[in-house]
């Protein structure tokens, strides 16, 4: 199974780079059913001009159109990192059977960093997980994009101090 998770996960990665481009923050996410990808999405929000454009929500939508269905009975949804407890919230509607996540999210992970969502008592439908699936290069990625953004920023405000009258 790890092999399959790492595969999938790869195809995850490829699309965190189409939000990368777009200047968001780099998370992509695929949804598979029965060895194939069914939905695709990556982080779009400030382009979309969307809240709720996340990774997952935008693979969720998509897959849920593929099949003609707003549920995903045992489909699987991989994505490069830890849903907050709006996807994870969207994870548990759709029904997906099994989520994969890449790294860990600190400040705002719904599944297991912040909260364990997945787990509550309350929920109808119970989602398999599992997290730490190439936590490194997706870690990698989002850390890549914040320090390139921190450099920018930094370089922004020294051609302002030049620049200054």
């Amino acid at each position: 199974m790890q092999n399959d998770d790492e595969y999938w996960m790869l195809q995850a990665l490829a699309l965190a780079k189409n939000a990368a481009e777009l200047g968001e923050v780099p998370v992509g996410a695929v949804i598979v059913l029965d060895g194939k990808i069914i939905g695709k999405g990556w982080n779009q929000p400030i382009t979309a001009n969307d809240p709720t454009a996340h990774a997952e929500i935008v693979a969720l939508r998509d897959a849920a159109r593929a099949v003609a269905n707003y549920r995903l009975v045992g489909a699987d949804m991989y994505v490069t990192l830890e849903p907050c407890s709006m996807c994870a919230g969207a994870v548990v509607h759709s029904r997906l059977r099994r989520l994969v996540f890449g790294a860990a999210e600190p400040k705002a992970g719904a599944v297991s960093s912040q909260q364990q969502f997945l787990e509550a008592d309350f929920l109808n439908h119970k989602v398999e997980w599992v997290g730490g699936v190439l936590a490194q290069p997706c870690g990698d990625a989002i850390s890549a994009f914040f320090k390139a953004r921190r450099e920018a920023k930094k370089s922004r405000k020294a051609k302002n101090v030049i620049n200054a009258p």
